[in-house]
């Protein structure tokens, strides 16, 4: 597969070094207005990298745009004279409709929505999709370009902005619950390198155990707990500080936010 992608910032990136670890492009076009900080990708052969958005496009048959959305209207303007019957758009932007893109370029075009994370630089991102009526003969490329480095789901777009908060933004509040649980391996006694291998494995094995096993959390929570034991002690004081509670406020926080920006 011969990719663009378009805007090469952290998630740009992240997105270049899933394809190319796992094989998936036999070309790929990085563009960029600073290129000092992608010069390096040149290094794997079939990477080019570049500040014109129109010699990647015209060198491509798939283009992930990873822009700012404040950008990608212009982008779209400055190349859809070169947008052929052979391009699928991929849009990682966020806020930026299907509709909106459509308004630009036309209905007549291949456009994909995906919402991956920043896990998808080594091979493990939750992807969201979604398309537009043409793009529903190219959902499943898409999805084997995310399948890839990672785990994909096609989704409604009225549901894009809700998978950002738990997807994207996820990352985040996974990673600050990793950094709690080895703070509290600390004040146990493990060194701050012991303490983090610990809290990180163990998230990993959680997650694991779910995606093997198909079941409920619950499930497995109760696999752990015993009668007055030290696990359910753990839990029930989690609880009576408010964990779950604050948690959910918090995801319903960031979708609030974002729902704030779209109706700007």
């Amino acid at each position: 597969m011969k990719i663009a992608i378009i805007g090469a910032g952290n998630l740009g990136l992240s997105i270049a070094k899933g394809i190319l670890h796992s094989n998936g492009a036999t070309s790929m076009y990085l563009t960029k207005r600073n290129l000092k900080d992608i010069q390096d990708f040149e290094k794997y052969g079939n990477v080019t990298v570049t500040q014109d958005n129109r010699d990647a496009v015209r060198n491509s048959d798939i283009l992930i745009f990873a822009v700012q959305p404040g950008h990608f209207a212009k982008i779209l303007e400055d190349v859809k004279d070169l947008l052929s019957d052979n391009h699928v758009l991929i849009s990682a932007i966020t806020g930026f409709s299907i509709e909106q893109i459509e308004k630009l370029i036309g209905p007549q075009q291949y456009i994909i929505r995906s919402m991956p994370n920043t896990a998808i630089s080594v091979g493990q991102s939750m992807t969201c999709i979604c398309s537009n009526e043409m793009g529903k003969k190219r959902i499943d490329l898409a999805k084997a370009i995310f399948n890839r480095m990672g785990h994909t789901m096609e989704i409604p777009e009225t549901q894009m902005q809700a998978a950002t908060v738990i997807c994207a933004s996820g990352i985040a509040f996974w990673m600050r619950l990793i950094r709690a649980t080895t703070q509290g391996a600390i004040q146990l006694g493990f060194d701050a390198k012991e303490a983090q291998e610990l809290a990180m494995h163990t998230c990993n094995g959680a997650a694991n155990l779910l995606i093997e096993s198909g079941n409920h959390p619950e499930e497995e929570i109760d696999r752990v707990t015993t009668p007055m034991g030290c696990t359910i002690q753990g839990l029930n004081e989690m609880e009576h500080q408010g964990l779950s509670s604050s948690l959910i406020q918090g995801v319903v926080a960031s979708f609030d936010k974002i729902t704030e920006f779209k109706t700007k």
